[in-house]
């Protein structure tokens, strides 16, 4: 396929929101949206831009360098590709609304530039959704510390690139909405993904903070979170060599090792040699790109697209969506757990207040009682007690 990008020149004709009004944003699954995907080439993703185009919404695909050059990886985007520019009935209109931009997040300028196309192709954004890609399982080596650098400026610092690029336009609109498409993992920690789950957690809390900052210009920020495999399937996965501590015969704690190594040999085309040891060949790093059958992939990303198009460009959306059952039941015993935690040192949490106050004793006794929750909620009234009298 050659480059998907075209001369600004030659592109459709934008579509007109005008400016922002409340009926627009009452019925905005009934207008059409602009989406910006900072990386387009998941079967994820893949499957979103057809049911967004399908919808009528308009799409502008971000493609990494490095992604797009790979024909495995590519194969399902260049087929979507050729669908839009096909005659068939229910393919009609794609082509205008769809544009696909090389781009790779991790340079500035090229975020920029990616979004001022965006707007002059198709007049606005609505929807910025930074998707979160390569899952590595990662050991001490020079070569590997450059991985843990990566995975930061793959997971953290592009998709802040794209935030940053994109918010003078939002402000300018006066609406927009971003979606950052992480996993539970920003919830709960994996062993063997803790770089994975560091960059997921720093993107998290830049986001969670820059909520506060852009509400006043009516741009909105929504976090969610599907199950991991469904990051960890439809992207990159790293391998490195193993250190020795934790070998299955010395650690007894689960391996994502094992269990993604085991996945992928069961696909001829995506087998790995065997994982050897940091000791052994301390630079011998193995990358693939899962491959799944069509209908398996259907199966594990539908409920995670459907809810990023619900979700998308909603006048009030949720701050966080963990998608699926069994997420939403893994983050709630997560929390219950701090909570739990929390009510059991809620002594050693008071003992250093320098103010006392009748919100102080409820929070003692909410631990003694160890009412589930109530101790909770006196611990945050007594922590805004003590910022009143600090002000």
């Amino acid at each position: 396929m050659a480059d998907v990008r075209k001369p600004p020149e030659a592109g459709p004709a934008r579509h007109s929101h005008g400016a922002p009004s409340a009926s627009f944003r009452a019925s905005t699954h009934n207008s059409p949206r602009t989406w910006f995907l900072t990386s387009s080439l998941s079967p994820l993703c893949i499957r979103l831009i057809r049911l967004l185009l399908a919808h009528g919404d308009y799409v502008v695909a971000c493609l990494p360098p490095t992604e797009i050059e790979n024909d495995d990886r590519s194969a399902e985007f260049r087929e979507l590709i050729n669908e839009c520019k096909s005659n068939r009935k229910d393919r009609e209109g794609w082509k205008d609304r769809i544009r696909g931009i090389r781009c790779d997040g991790r340079v500035m300028g090229q975020c920029g530039a990616a979004v001022a196309e965006a707007v002059q192709v198709f007049g606005r954004i609505d929807i910025l959704l930074s998707v979160v890609g390569t899952v590595e399982e990662l050991s001490t080596t020079p070569r590997t510390r450059n991985l843990v650098r990566d995975q930061f400026e793959t997971i953290f610092f592009s998709q802040v690139n794209f935030i940053k690029a994109a918010l003078p336009q939002f402000r300018a609109q006066h609406t927009g909405h971003i979606i950052i498409l992480t996993s539970i993992g920003g919830h709960i920690g994996t062993p063997g993904m803790s770089i994975y789950t560091a960059a997921t957690w720093a993107l998290e809390g830049y986001c969670d903070s820059l909520a506060y900052e852009i509400a006043p210009f009516n741009i909105k920020v929504t976090v969610v979170q599907p199950n991991k495999e469904i990051q960890s399937l439809t992207n990159k996965i790293v391998f490195a060599p193993q250190l020795p501590y934790y070998d299955s015969d010395v650690n007894p704690a689960p391996s994502v090792r094992e269990i993604y190594g085991n996945m992928l040999n069961t696909n001829p085309d995506t087998a790995i040699d065997h994982l050897v040891g940091a000791e052994e060949r301390p630079d011998d790093i193995q990358y693939r790109y899962p491959k799944l059958p069509a209908a398996a992939y259907d199966k594990l990303v539908m409920e995670t697209v459907h809810a990023l198009t619900a979700i998308g460009g909603h006048e009030n959306p949720p701050a966080r969506h963990i998608v699926g059952f069994d997420g939403a039941i893994a983050v709630k015993e997560k929390l219950k757990t701090v909570t739990e935690e929390l009510e059991d040192f809620v002594e050693a949490s008071v003992a250093v207040d320098i103010f006392d106050s009748e919100l102080k004793t409820e929070a003692r006794q909410g631990g003694n009682n160890n009412k589930e929750g109530e101790g909770l909620g006196q611990v945050r009234y007594m922590s805004e007690d003590v910022q009143m009298g600090m002000m």
